[in-house]
């Protein structure tokens, strides 16, 4: 009778059981995904990666060298992405190319590639021939072949390095050693070590101080040598244009041989602006060793009057290599 009227006692294990399942279901889930009232968990993916002088930021979307952003596209700046991501690996043109183009466009899809992997070259100072950073796998794809380091690997936060308004070419110097088999930006050479080029430069400041030195204690040599071949207003005038050319060389070439000794950091600006008068004083200073063709011979003079014609060229080059400091960071 009691049994009749208690009503039955609904089962709770079956409601109860999924509640509870749910439950640690959804805290599990919880570390995937924030929600307003979650705090975030921090993620283990890096926005930085480094390799060399250089600096990918994912998350700015920047390309920097030493600090300094350089100018990149999108598409080199993609590729330069996915290569980094896959370092060691080859990434496949294909790849590339569902990366970069949608299905739907229509273009030249290895002409577009084989351009923006040569823009990318160019900023990283790369060659396909002799590659540093980026390899080049014929008729498969590329493959990103210089050590990488993220910041997983080193535990650094990442930050951006300031950039200084004038920084001193002798702080400099430890940076282009360290940046030595980069292409240069303009010349499409190695860039060799500063003390080299500098160096190379002073002597040819010494050898044109010899030259200036030597015709003037020598002088009445020179009067001699025109007199046999040259008309006595001739000779005159020869003789005075060696004293006023070694007269006006003698403190120019003071001038650069201390500048470039003390590495004077606007020697490039300024030799540039000079270098349209050096090169008229070289040039005229050439022909002298036809002045000794009787002892030396028209063959040896003929050499050395080619190999001087050169030399101020050379001068010019030589600056350009030992400062690009400033052309790199620009």
């Amino acid at each position: 009778m009691w049994e009749r009227a208690l009503p039955p006692v609904p089962e709770r294990s079956s409601v109860a059981f999924p509640y509870r399942s749910f439950v640690p279901a959804r805290r599990s889930c919880g570390q995937c995904y924030t929600t307003a009232s979650s705090t975030p968990v921090p993620q283990n993916n890096s926005k930085i990666a480094r390799f060399g002088v250089f600096e990918l930021d994912l998350s700015a979307g920047e390309l920097r060298k030493n600090g300094r952003k350089l100018r990149l596209q999108d598409q080199p700046f993609q590729i330069l992405a996915l290569l980094l991501e896959r370092a060691g690996d080859v990434v496949t043109r294909e790849e590339l190319r569902q990366k970069l183009w949608a299905a739907d466009t229509f273009v030249d899809f290895d002409h577009g590639l084989n351009t923006a992997v040569n823009k990318l070259r160019e900023l990283l100072g790369d060659s396909a021939s002799s590659p540093r950073f980026i390899e080049t796998l014929a008729r498969r794809g590329y493959r990103f072949i210089a050590p990488v380091q993220t910041d997983a690997q080193t535990g650094a936060q990442p930050s951006v390095l300031p950039t200084a308004p004038a920084e001193p070419e002798a702080k400099l110097e430890s940076r282009q050693e360290l940046d030595r088999g980069a292409f240069h930006p303009e010349l499409d050479i190695p860039i060799p070590r500063r003390g080299l080029s500098r160096s190379l430069f002073a002597l040819v400041q010494i050898m044109y101080l010899s030259f200036y030195l030597s015709a003037l204690f020598r002088l009445h040599i020179v009067q001699n040598i025109a007199d046999s071949f040259l008309p006595a207003w001739g000779a005159a005038t020869l003789t005075g244009v060696v004293m006023i050319t070694a007269g006006v060389g003698i403190p120019l070439r003071c001038y650069l041989l201390s500048a470039v000794g003390f590495d004077h950091q606007q020697l490039a600006e300024k030799f540039q602006k000079m270098f349209p008068f050096v090169l008229a004083l070289d040039q005229l200073w050439a022909v002298s060793p036809f002045l000794l063709t009787s002892k030396i011979g028209i063959g040896t003079a003929f050499a050395a009057c080619a190999a001087l014609l050169y030399v101020p060229f050379s001068e010019r080059t030589l600056i350009r290599m030992a400062y690009v400091s400033k052309r790199l960071s620009s």
